[in-house]
């Protein structure tokens, strides 16, 4: 079970240079943040349509199943 756990742990040890610093990652996650800011206007109105077009199309399967 030992060697099982120390090999585990040296084959995850490489994985750790793919995982970008704690610094560079609260850039990104404050990039993506303006970016769904600047787009909610555009997309609550995509997200209501969908929605409504979602439920035509689920009311309509339900009385086609009745």
């Amino acid at each position: 079970m030992l060697q099982l756990l120390m090999a585990l742990a040296f084959s995850a040890a490489p994985l750790t240079l793919y995982v970008p610093p704690v610094r560079s990652l609260s850039l990104f996650v404050e990039a993506m943040e303006a970016v769904c800011r600047d787009c909610a206007p555009y997309s609550h109105d995509a997200i209501l349509r969908f929605r409504l077009g979602l439920s035509r199309i689920l009311t309509r399967l339900a009385r086609a199943i009745r």
